[in-house]
C-alpha cells in the first residue's frame, strides 16, 4: 500500500517537473527572443523568471535560502508573462506582423 502511494507521488511529481520544464524553455524561448530582437532589457527579465519554472534551478533556491515559490503564484505568473508576450510588448507586435 505505501509503495503504490509513493509510486503515485513520484508520477505527480515527474508530471509537475515535466511541466515546469516545459513551461521554463518556452519562457527561455521568450527571453532569448526579447534579447535580442527587441530589447535587452526584457529578455534578461524573462531569462531570470524563467528559473522559477526549471526544476533544477528551483530546487537550488529551495535549498539555499529555503524558498519556494508556490504553484498559484507560478501558474499566475506564468499567465501574466504570456499576456504581457503577446499583447503588450513589441515581440507580440512582431508576432502579428507575420
Amino acid at each position: 500500500m505505501l509503495m503504490e502511494n509513493n509510486i503515485e507521488m513520484n508520477r505527480e511529481l515527474n508530471a509537475w517537473q515535466f511541466s515546469g520544464w516545459i513551461f521554463g524553455l518556452v519562457v527561455i524561448t521568450i527571453g532569448l527572443l526579447n534579447l535580442f530582437l527587441v530589447h535587452p532589457v526584457p529578455g534578461i527579465a524573462y531569462l531570470l523568471l524563467s528559473l522559477v519554472y526549471l526544476p533544477p534551478a528551483n530546487a537550488y533556491i529551495r535549498k539555499k535560502w529555503r524558498f519556494s515559490v508556490p504553484l498559484v503564484v507560478k501558474i499566475l505568473l506564468g499567465i501574466v508573462l504570456i499576456m504581457f508576450t503577446l499583447g503588450v510588448s513589441d515581440l507580440g507586435d512582431m508576432i502579428d506582423k507575420l
